[in-house]
């Protein structure tokens, strides 16, 4: 017999969006291993506290680079679209089902303010990865990586500390250059970065 499923589409229901992310995904165990609070420290003096207009909670701007990261998302403008409609991106950020998204043209902002140019950004994301390789969140046999191919070292300590400098690296490039093609198609000047020494390769 032909069996035709109805729809429920527009059945409300009382759930919390916690209800809706399994208890095995990545990013509880990430919530759970990966405490951010300090990067309030870092950046408190990239904030005014009582004037301006109201900006993204550092934690969030962190924890939406890092669910791009995570993910393998290919574009912030991407990540910020998948935010929207993905129950699990919005319980790691601390949103509800009706939370704004912040929009990519804001996201950007926030972060060329805070983080262009500067090491805060290198600084905050080697903390990060140190602590995703320690609690075996990457593999750290081998990587990949702005492309070259770094071999795991016998002192692992080491080697984490080798990749974790290059890939932050690597990721604040991709984000400048995406911040760049924004600024371009509002008919801004790109941002130009001060020269920096070249980055070694790792044997």
């Amino acid at each position: 017999m032909l069996n035709k499923s109805s729809n429920n589409r527009e059945q409300l229901e009382m759930i919390s969006i916690s209800q809706l992310v399994p208890d095995d995904h990545l990013l509880r165990k990430v919530e759970k291993v990966l405490d951010l609070n300090f990067v309030y420290d870092l950046v408190k003096d990239k904030y005014c506290l009582d004037n301006g207009r109201p900006s993204i909670d550092p934690v969030i701007l962190v924890k939406i680079l890092l669910i791009q990261k995570l993910f393998g998302i290919k574009s912030m403008r991407q990540t910020i679209k998948e935010i929207h409609t993905n129950v699990a991106y919005r319980w790691y950020l601390g949103y509800g089902f009706f939370d704004k998204v912040p929009h990519f043209g804001t996201f950007s902002k926030n972060y060329t303010r805070r983080f262009y140019d500067n090491k805060l950004f290198e600084e905050i994301f080697q903390h990060i990865l140190k602590i995703a390789f320690e609690n075996n969140l990457i593999n750290t046999e081998q990587i990949f990586i702005d492309s070259t191919h770094i071999k795991a070292n016998a002192n692992k300590n080491k080697y984490i500390k080798k990749v974790v400098q290059i890939e932050a690296k690597a990721y604040q490039k991709e984000l400048d250059d995406e911040v760049n093609l924004l600024r371009k198609a509002d008919g801004k000047k790109p941002i130009k970065k001060k020269k920096e020494a070249k980055t070694k390769y790792i044997k």
